[in-house]
């Protein structure tokens, strides 16, 4: 509630439209007229029980600051009216949308509950509040290799650090979201239910740690963790009613989102590696035109696919199955063969359909595979669905197969373009995952759908997933630097399509680099003429296969090392975009190293610098 109207008096009658009445027969009004306004827009929205307690609530807050009450013992009732309800805080540490998602979800449902809630990016909230908190509940992904998210990056250490507060009075719950093909599966989740324990917290509910198929298993954790949120906080505000006032509210979300996706139109599919690449890449366009979706850049395209038909026909048959056997799934029978279509993930493996079908077929190869996590891990990464089931051949029904497997999910795409340039369209960048496994070509499942199999004018369900971590400077003075290879490429096209339509002064410089000058150079006519008009101030490329020695971006930046530190005390920031597995480590590296050599400092302190860039969002990463 607005500090200008906390003093009103319990003499101030309510009307029964709800309203306060802006002349008073008994006394003169403390407020002014615009204080009068905003107060009835306020309570509007409140029903006559809520003004009641309202009501009540601001007389107990000016009678608590009263001298004849500071100078006898607070009746039970105005200690009570005095005293702040207790309430919910919602923290997200989110790297690419979901564990946004969940809390956003989870923040409705507790509204809709009546509980008191509010919600905070990890980057906007300070450690020390926990000290004041009732019940908190963290929503976590894992970044990379077990690493907290960047905007969680500050509250993650500040936890393990001296400063972190005790935390005896808190109760918490923690959902973790990860993905088990990976090593540190579900980290950042892990390590924050840790730091909370060994503050002294009490964890309500247990931790729930969740692979990319998520969605069943935080619904039921949500329910529960809210009932006894309620609970709990029913018996500490015995005496009053919680009331969430309609004040600082954020906008009404898109009416298109992950569960509601927009139905656009694939307008463009356009190849744009030369005819002898190695790989092929796609410009895509897609039309949004009437959905009322806006991006900004650095955002990503949330892509629903669907699987190959011929792949789901191989797949029925290495199980024996003709595709027209039913399963029930979500409350309704459809038969096997559309269900693997549309609904299940059946191009690439994981660490938990491997282990199934090995104990299901009692493959000795993989029975003893899947006793070595390590092993399994990598088994999985690098395997498809069809050649785990090529290990034995096992005959399985319809549920017995559904059960084996993991369902659909999203693909998420970094946007390609600004829509200040680009208006009710969407373009990204596209990679065709495709590769030999014998005699036969295995191919990724979205890239596919989207490079392969949808043809311009059909349909494709999308929606937008923002990205707060990943985001230009809001000065346009500021300069920047891209580090883009590969598909990396994509939001730094729409970031120079940005910063053109802005007019904005701040320097920009790329780096780009894949196999080959010729047939390789990702939208080359493009970056040249950003360059020639000066928009691009500079374009360094790093083509690895165009002489005897491999040549990477993590070279390029430690030749250019003395500029690139300039840039860096001109206040500059860095963006890296593309693989994290080699890729983004290399140039973390050769990041530290020109901090080290050219700004003269120590190992250590260079580390701390580069550190200290992502806690200010200096250094933003969108890896994958």
């Amino acid at each position: 509630m607005n500090r200008d109207v906390e003093t009103m008096s319990s003499n101030n009658k309510v009307s029964p439209s709800g309203q306060i009445p802006t002349a008073l027969p008994s006394i003169a009004s403390p407020l002014n007229d615009q204080q009068l306004n905003s107060l009835q827009q306020t309570t509007s929205e409140l029903s006559p029980q809520q003004l009641a307690w309202v009501s009540g609530y601001f007389w107990g807050l000016s009678q608590a600051q009263s001298p004849a009450l500071t100078q006898g013992a607070p009746s039970a009732q105005m200690a009570l009216a005095a005293k702040p309800a207790g309430k919910l805080s919602i923290i997200f540490a989110s790297q690419t949308g979901n564990a946004k998602g969940v809390a956003e979800t989870l923040e409705q449902e507790a509204r809709g509950q009546g509980i008191a809630v509010e919600l905070f990016d990890a980057s906007d909230y300070k450690g020390k509040q926990l000290a004041k908190e009732t019940h908190v509940i963290i929503v976590a992904s894992t970044n990379g290799e077990g690493e907290a998210p960047d905007n969680a990056i500050e509250l993650h250490e500040f936890l393990q650090s001296k400063k972190a507060p005790k935390l005896p009075s808190l109760q918490y719950g923690v959902i973790a979201l990860g993905d088990s093909s990976y090593e540190f599966f579900c980290q950042t989740g892990k390590d924050f239910d840790a730091y909370l324990s060994k503050l002294g917290a009490t964890a309500f509910i247990e931790r729930l740690d969740c692979d990319v198929d998520y969605e069943a298993d935080a619904t039921s954790w949500r329910k529960q963790a809210l009932d006894k949120v309620k609970q709990d906080l029913a018996t500490t505000n015995s005496e009053a009613e919680v009331v969430q006032l309609p004040l600082g509210q954020t906008a009404s979300p898109s009416p298109y989102n992950k569960n509601h996706p927009f139905e656009a139109t694939l307008l463009t599919n356009q190849k744009i590696t030369g005819r002898d690449s190695g790989k092929d890449v796609r410009h895509i366009e897609i039309d949004l035109e009437g959905s009322g979706l806006s991006y900004q850049p650095g955002d990503a395209l949330g892509v629903w696919y669907e699987n190959s038909s011929e792949l789901a026909n191989a797949i029925l048959t290495k199980v024996g199955l003709s595709g027209v056997e039913s399963i029930e799934l979500d409350g309704e029978s459809l038969s096997i063969h559309s269900a693997l279509v549309s609904h299940f993930e059946i191009t690439a493996a994981n660490p938990q359909f491997v282990t199934k079908f090995a104990q299901a077929s009692a493959s000795q190869k993989l029975l003893k595979l899947i006793e070595d996590k390590d092993k399994l891990r990598e088994y999985a990464n690098q395997t498809q669905i069809l050649d785990v089931l090529n290990e034995k051949k096992t005959q399985m029904s319809a549920s017995e197969l559904a059960s084996l497997l993991r369902r659909l999910t999203p693909r998420l795409y970094s946007i390609a373009s600004s829509q200040s340039e680009v208006e009710q369209e969407v373009h990204l960048t596209v990679g065709l995952l495709e590769y030999q496994q014998d005699d036969e070509q295995r191919f990724g499942g979205a890239s596919s759908f989207l490079s392969r199999r949808l043809d311009e004018g059909s349909q494709v369900k999308v929606f937008v997933e923002h990205n707060n971590s990943f985001k230009l400077p809001a000065d346009d003075n500021t300069p920047i630097i891209m580090i883009g290879p590969g598909t990396g490429i994509a939001p730094f096209r729409s970031f120079i399509q940005e910063r053109d339509a802005r007019e904005a002064s701040g320097k920009n410089w790329l780096f780009f680099g894949d196999r080959t000058f010729t047939q390789d150079f990702l939208y080359q006519a493009e970056w040249q003429k950003y360059l020639k008009s000066g928009k691009l101030n500079r374009l360094d490329v790093a083509f690895s296969r165009d002489q005897g020695e491999k040549v990477y971006v993590q070279h390029r930046i430690l030749e250019k090392g003395d500029e690139v530190w300039r840039w860096l005390e001109q206040g500059a920031y860095i963006y890296v975009c593309g693989d994290a597995t080699r890729m983004a480590k290399d140039v973390h590296q050769a990041l530290i190293h020109v901090v080290e050599q050219h700004g003269k400092q120590s190992r250590d302190d260079a580390e701390e610098f580069i550190n200290q860039l992502r806690k200010e969002k200096r250094y933003q990463r969108d890896v994958y």
